[in-house]
């Protein structure tokens, strides 16, 4: 069986904020995410066949995650279960403007253990595209399962994904952290990067700048999309900028998945489009429709199961004209 896109990496709970209980205490909703699946469970909304693989816990939380992925129409004959180490949490703390702090419960987290040695090659060599992310590349033995994912992906002729992710906390040091992001730019065809990320990495709030930058580095870079935010995003195609503006309908309540949503819009946009000789045209309509999957996804708590319907995208981008 053939898949459209294939993705590793963590597949976790986000325990977000939801609510004061009648004592004053702070209540938290278990939410299904890890920005790899949130990115399949988009593209399944759009029709795309899709596969996981990582790792959960053989726990109560990853039982949930195994079924939200399969309702979600996942294939997840590779996601594996750990019977000595816990599904990894990430406790969201969300901020007054949406945006999020993370706190995360892995050390080692049951994302992390995947080995190099589990991986099903087949499953790898039968994707048209492969998606990844940096939070595989900060522990072994998922480290070297990434590396050995990409090698297989890209030898079958996969078009390689990658969307750095950066979360500070997972990280021993910041120099670490930009060898390894930089490892996985290194590999891809198509990169999904955010504003924080570009300054993190190139040292500018300079976005354009920042991605001269990057594709002067890194020269195997065929497509850059920033997201920036309620700004809207861009993208770097060949020598082509386009600049798409934010959704500003209002709603916004938390931005967990958001920049999951927009990646997999684009994802969905390479299948049916391919990455060869596109317009600016085409172009322009790819960020729109992303920018407005992306904002639905701020009007909702988690991730996985708040994917808008196509319909629903629709409905948005007319009411933005």
């Amino acid at each position: 069986m053939g898949y459209d896109v294939t993705a590793l990496g963590e597949l976790l709970i986000d325990l977000t904020q939801n609510g004061v209980s009648e004592q004053g205490n702070l209540m938290f909703e278990a939410n299904p995410g890890g920005a790899p699946a949130n990115v399949l469970a988009m593209l399944r909304k759009l029709g795309h066949s899709c596969a996981f693989i990582g790792k959960v816990g053989a726990d109560a939380f990853g039982d949930i995650l195994e079924k939200t992925l399969r309702e979600a129409g996942t294939d997840t004959r590779s996601l594996l279960r750990d019977r000595q180490v816990n599904t990894t949490l990430a406790v969201v703390h969300t901020l007054e403007n949406g945006d999020r702090d993370f706190s995360f419960y892995r050390r080692p987290g049951a994302d992390i253990m995947l080995a190099a040695d589990e991986l099903d090659e087949d499953m790898l060599r039968n994707s048209r595209i492969f998606h990844f992310g940096s939070l595989s590349l900060t522990d072994e033995p998922a480290r070297s399962a990434t590396v050995r994912a990409v090698d297989v992906a890209r030898e079958a002729g996969a078009l390689i994904s990658y969307d750095p992710n950066y979360r500070p906390p997972l990280w021993r040091s910041e120099a670490e952290a930009r060898e390894r992001i930089g490892w996985g730019i290194a590999q891809c065809d198509i990169l999904k990067i955010a504003d924080n990320e570009v300054e993190f990495l190139c040292g500018t709030l300079d976005y354009d700048r920042g991605a001269a930058m990057l594709k002067e580095k890194y020269p195997n870079l065929r497509m850059v999309n920033a997201t920036l935010g309620a700004q809207g995003s861009r993208c770097y195609y060949g020598g082509v900028r386009v600049c798409e503006p934010g959704c500003t309908l209002g709603g916004v309540i938390e931005t967990t998945g958001a920049g999951d949503t927009f990646c997999a819009a684009v994802l969905h946009f390479i299948l049916n489009n391919g990455l060869d000789r596109l317009t600016e045209s085409q172009l322009h309509e790819m960020l729109r429709f992303a920018n407005a999957a992306a904002y639905i996804v701020t009007t909702r708590r988690g991730a996985i199961r708040s994917m808008p319907e196509p319909q629903e995208i629709k409905a948005v981008l007319e009411r933005m004209k």
